[in-house]
């Protein structure tokens, strides 16, 4: 079995997928925004932009990608909630403010029951990198590191309530081990953190950090998915480091999210179109290259999958009694 066709088929269970709905004829009527939670350079970013690119000319009609960035993906999450519910205002979500943030933060201002899921885009694991500077070479010797200083070694994520937060919290509590944590708002602030070497790690989406582990400016310690990735062959996954960490896995996802009330014509034709884009081979080929896989599937098939999600990150966060007020 090659390495991508053995990639994909570890990531079937996720994205297997009934037909998908096709021969839409909906069209939007003026300008469209895609509506980015999160800080320009990193995953959410990236596919929203390379959504847009394709829509506006398949579209007719200019396609914006605005960044609204804060709380944890929650601020841009509610603007796109409130606009109308006529394809105009999408949103291009992920893990964070889609799944974590319904049981992470108390004081949250939409439910899961406004907003529909229409289309799922790139799905892939995290990874633990750390800066050049950290002299830990493995997982079992940073956590050596964090246990002999408790609280005293800064990690940074891309905003509270994003799997970047959730993933390595999870990794503490499963180490009894305690860090300081330095959220940003978005992956390329995190991510100049590190370079920086103000903070010693991060868990970011393998999407969105992969240029600075081949440039060799990060060394990546694992990755969060249950298996190595091909990309990074020689980067063990989480649950091979250290006994603690045999039941460790987390992978992360983006997609493209509505109005709960747009109409099914609306949602199936926005589903079909970018169905579309992920059968490209430039698109396969660029997301070979972000280190994720295209999730294939109907809009019906997307909103299980999230439910799923939502059930899941609120088992975890309830386990490990984590709750928090938007700020």
């Amino acid at each position: 079995m090659s390495k991508l066709t053995r990639r994909v088929a570890l990531a079937l269970p996720l994205l297997a997928a009934p037909a998908i709905v096709r021969a839409q004829s909906w069209r939007p009527l003026g300008q469209v925004r895609i509506i980015v939670p999160a800080a320009a350079g990193g995953t959410t970013d990236i596919m929203g932009r390379l959504l847009a690119q394709f829509l506006q000319p398949r579209w007719g009609t200019p396609v914006v990608v605005e960044n609204r960035t804060g709380a944890g993906g929650t601020i841009g999450t509610v603007e796109m909630v409130r606009a109308r519910p006529d394809g105009l205002t999408l949103l291009m979500g992920n893990i964070g403010p889609q799944a974590i943030g319904y049981s992470l933060f108390r004081n949250l201002s939409y439910r899961a029951e406004q907003i529909a899921p229409i289309a799922g885009t790139i799905a892939g694991p995290n990874v633990l990198v750390v800066n050049n500077n950290v002299p830990a070479q493995n997982v079992a010797q940073l956590a050596a590191m964090l246990r002999a200083k408790p609280g005293e070694i800064p990690f940074v994520s891309t905003g509270v309530g994003q799997s970047t937060h959730l993933s390595p919290v999870l990794f503490l509590q499963m180490l009894n081990a305690q860090a300081i944590h330095v959220p940003t708002r978005g992956s390329a602030p995190a991510q100049i953190e590190l370079l920086a070497g103000n903070v010693s790690f991060l868990v970011d989406n393998l999407t969105g950090i992969i240029g600075h582990i081949q440039s060799g400016r990060v060394r990546a310690l694992a990755v969060t998915s249950k298996e190595r990735h091909a990309l990074l062959p020689n980067v063990p996954a989480m649950r091979e480091t250290m006994p603690e960490l045999a039941n460790y896995e987390v992978n992360t996802w983006f997609g493209v999210f509505g109005q709960a009330t747009m109409p099914a014509e609306i949602i199936n034709s926005i589903n079909s179109d970018v169905m579309a884009m992920l059968a490209l081979p430039e698109t396969v080929k660029r997301f070979e290259e972000l280190g994720g896989v295209p999730m294939i599937g109907s809009a019906q098939h997307f909103g299980a999958f999230v439910a799923r999600e939502i059930t899941k990150w609120s088992d975890v966060i309830t386990h490990e009694g984590l709750q928090i007020d938007v700020s």
